[in-house]
């Protein structure tokens, strides 16, 4: 059996749903819904360093990232809360920075 994850079809992912469903992992709606952008914001957060370390080992990478969703995610499921400074440093003029996909590919496209 192949495994058909990539990391070019990773990088097509851009809601935060996408991104359980391509790890093929359970996750809490409500949660989801609440949480979105801290999750994503943390998210992309951690695994920069994956991709800045594991560009070259695509099959680990795709765990990496993977682990990196569940720590993330469990970590709010758990009762994690940022702190409000935290909340207002992903606004921007009332926008959010950036997005997941830019911090993926190291870009910044002012989203």
């Amino acid at each position: 059996m192949t495994n058909t994850k990539t990391l070019k079809a990773f990088y097509e992912l851009s809601d935060a749903e996408e991104y359980f469903d391509f790890f093929e992992l359970e996750y809490d709606e409500n949660l989801l819904h609440v949480k979105r952008s801290h999750i994503l914001k943390e998210y992309g957060n951690m695994i920069k360093t994956g991709l800045n370390h594991l560009k070259e080992q695509e099959d680990r990478l795709l765990d990496f990232l993977k682990f990196s969703l569940l720590k993330v995610y469990g970590d709010f499921k758990n009762g994690y809360a940022p702190r409000a400074a935290d909340v207002w440093n992903m606004f921007e003029n009332g926008k959010p920075k950036g997005c997941l996909a830019c911090s993926l590919q190291g870009g910044d496209c002012d989203c």
